[in-house]
C-alpha cells in the first residue's frame, strides 16, 4: 500500500483535497475527532463517499460527505486507536 501523501488545508483550497483524493485515503473531517476512509468520489458533484476506520466487518455505515468538509488526507493506520 502507497501511503497517502498528508494534506494540510490551512493556505491551499478544498480543490486540492480533490485533485489528490483517492479510493481507499483515509481522512480526518470537520467537527469529528474520527478517522474516515474514502470508498468512493465523484469529483464533479465534490462528494466522496465514507467510512469510518478501522472498518467494522458488521457494519455497513456509509455516507456521502462533500470534499470541503476533508481537512486532512492521513495514512491509513491497521491499528485501532482502541
Amino acid at each position: 500500500m502507497i501511503p497517502s501523501k498528508l494534506l494540510e488545508n490551512k493556505n491551499e483550497k478544498n480543490s486540492n483535497f480533490s485533485e489528490n483524493l483517492y479510493k481507499g485515503a483515509c481522512i480526518k473531517i470537520k467537527n469529528s475527532k474520527k478517522t474516515f476512509q474514502v470508498i468512493g468520489i465523484n469529483t464533479d458533484k465534490k462528494i466522496c463517499w465514507v467510512r469510518e476506520w478501522p472498518f467494522a466487518y458488521n457494519s455497513k455505515k456509509t455516507f456521502a460527505l462533500e470534499i470541503s468538509q476533508i481537512t486532512l488526507q492521513i495514512y491509513c493506520s491497521n491499528q485501532s486507536s482502541e
